[in-house]
C-alpha cells in the first residue's frame, strides 16, 4: 500500500505520486524525457543503467520492470552499469574511478551518464520510499 493516495495528476503511477505539484510534475516529466530522448547513449545503455539502480535503492514498482543483465559484453555499457553500482555505495568518486570512466567515455557523456544516474535514483528513492508497489492500481 502506498503511504499516500495517488493525485489526479500524471499518467502513471509514480507520476500521479509526484503529481501534487503540477509544476514539479511537468518539469520532472520533461527532464525524464531529455534524458531518454538523448541520443549520447544508447537505449541499452540507459536501460541498464536504470536496472541496476532499481534493484540498489529498492524500488519495488521499478525492479519488476527487469533484472540488470549478467553478462554484459559492450565496454561502455560495463562502465555505466559499475558506476550506477558504484554510486549506490560511494558519494565521491577518486582519481581512480575517473581515470576508468575517462578511458570509455568524454567529459560531456561523464556528465550526462551521472545525471542520469542521480536523476534515476531520485525517481527510484521516492518510489521506494512511498512504497510505490507494481501492483499499483490508478
Amino acid at each position: 500500500m502506498n503511504m499516500i493516495s495517488f493525485s489526479q495528476n500524471g499518467e502513471t503511477p509514480f507520476q500521479q505520486l509526484l503529481g501534487f505539484n503540477k509544476d514539479i510534475l511537468e518539469k520532472w516529466i520533461s527532464l525524464e524525457e531529455c534524458f531518454y530522448s538523448s541520443k549520447t547513449f544508447s537505449v541499452e545503455l540507459k536501460e541498464e543503467v536504470r536496472r541496476r539502480l532499481a534493484f540498489n535503492n529498492g524500488c519495488e514498482y521499478c525492479k519488476a520492470k527487469g533484472a540488470p543483465s549478467k553478462a554484459i559484453l559492450n565496454p561502455r555499457i560495463q562502465m555505466a552499469a559499475r558506476f550506477a553500482d558504484f554510486s549506490s555505495k560511494e558519494t565521491h568518486i577518486g582519481d581512480r574511478e575517473m581515470g576508468a570512466l575517462k578511458e570509455v567515455f568524454s567529459e560531456r557523456e561523464i556528465s550526462e551518464l551521472l545525471a542520469f544516474i542521480c536523476f534515476t535514483s531520485a525517481s527510484q528513492r521516492f518510489g521506494a520510499l512511498l512504497n510505490l508497489l507494481p501492483s499499483c492500481q490508478i
